[in-house]
């Protein structure tokens, strides 16, 4: 596959060309040109010494860094499958054969276990991410995926049968999802005080303010006049653009915040919301304008008007349409702060799968024509 945090079919290939078994670490080196592709070098560890000659690496790939995520290390690999298989032996689940890695890279390690119980999936996330267990356990099994333990920054999760909806399209396909989401929201509408006190992060908008204030300033360098002039505009009237989603009396509630058809599993009429490590308690239209830009015309139609239907009915004072409509130029700059907090808790190595976004968002929100910024 051409995407580098996937390990599955590194490891499968070594496996089958050279009859070793490893264990991918982290990204040691790759293009700085692209984001996917090209020529890689990982580190990876094995339980003995290879039989094939090797070829030195120049440099320490060993040298720790104070940012390295416990997954990246020698050994951390391993002792997350002894957290897991420790949980599922409590639990009078044994393994029933070997752990497969899947993924590995700064925003989570991921292995497939088969036990007796069926295939479980292990999840380790940085700090950053490290509520998504807790948010899981919130929602519940009808909605997120069945937990089978967690604890900060590890997940436990019984597999979820059915096939990818990333590519999902078609209303009546995709309506569900939006119901499932906005049913879970307003569930969430009184309840944010207590999320926000069980570790899930507050990102209301005014709450975000000086940080989207510090992040353009920060990258401002890396945009051009025209480009900066722009985005000076939309972030001086911020306050007052604040202030009338305010006044649209949108209720603050459980934001999915990457919330799209890949990250919905199962058959349409046992849907569950997966990947909980982006959420946060702000404005739930976030998910909104996520959710239908990467849809076609017809389908982004009826996914928008799914989402204003549902919040009408759960707030009738509300004005979904309208704050939908101001939330639009803001999603960039958020999404700008998002990776820049992405780099600044990542080890400088892992930093290539960001490195660009930050700007890339800037730019985006460079794009937004008058209109938008009326």
């Amino acid at each position: 596959m051409p995407w580098w945090p996937e390990s599955h079919d590194v490891v499968a290939a070594v496996r089958d060309r050279f009859g070793i078994d490893v264990t991918v670490l982290r990204l040691l080196h790759a293009p700085r040109d692209r984001l996917w592709g090209g020529h890689v070098t990982y580190l990876a560890e094995t339980d003995s010494p290879p039989t094939i000659a090797l070829e030195p690496y120049a440099g320490d790939p060993l040298a720790d860094h104070p940012l390295r995520q416990v997954w990246a290390r020698p050994g951390g690999p391993g002792a997350l499958l002894a957290w897991a298989e420790e949980q599922l032996v409590d639990r009078g689940i044994r393994l029933s054969g070997r752990p497969e890695q899947m993924r590995s890279w700064n925003l989570s390690a991921i292995w497939r276990l088969p036990t007796s119980e069926g295939r479980v999936w292990l999840k380790a996330v940085p700090s950053f991410f490290a509520h998504e267990g807790t948010v899981i356990d919130w929602i519940g099994p009808e909605t997120a995926p069945r937990l089978v333990a967690h604890t900060r920054g590890r997940v436990l999760m019984a597999e979820i049968p059915g096939p990818s909806n990333h590519d999902t399209r078609s209303p009546a396909l995709l309506l569900p999802m939006v119901d499932l989401l906005t049913r879970l929201q307003e569930r969430s509408v009184n309840r944010t005080a207590e999320l926000v006190s069980r570790g899930v992060p507050d990102r209301r908008l005014a709450v975000m303010l000086p940080r989207i204030v510090a992040v353009v300033d920060e990258h401002a360098s890396t945009l051009t006049a025209a480009e900066r002039q722009v985005v000076d505009v939309l972030v001086h009237d911020l306050p007052r653009r604040l202030d009338e989603i305010d006044s649209c009396r949108i209720p603050d509630a459980l934001v999915h915040g990457d919330f799209h058809p890949g990250n919905v599993g199962g058959p349409a009429d046992q849907y569950v919301i997966l990947d909980w490590g982006d959420s946060f308690v702000g404005n739930p239209l976030i998910d909104e304008l996520a959710f239908v830009h990467r849809l076609g015309p017809e389908d982004r139609a009826a996914a928008r008007e799914a989402f204003v239907a549902a919040w009408r009915r759960i707030a009738p004072s509300a004005d979904p349409e309208r704050a939908a409509a101001l939330l639009r130029p803001v999603l960039p700059l958020l999404a700008a702060v998002m990776y820049a907090d992405f780099c600044a808790a990542i080890e400088p190595d892992e930093r290539v799968y960001h490195a660009s976004d930050v700007t890339a968002m800037l730019r985006q929100a460079a794009e937004k024509s008058p209109a938008e910024l009326s």
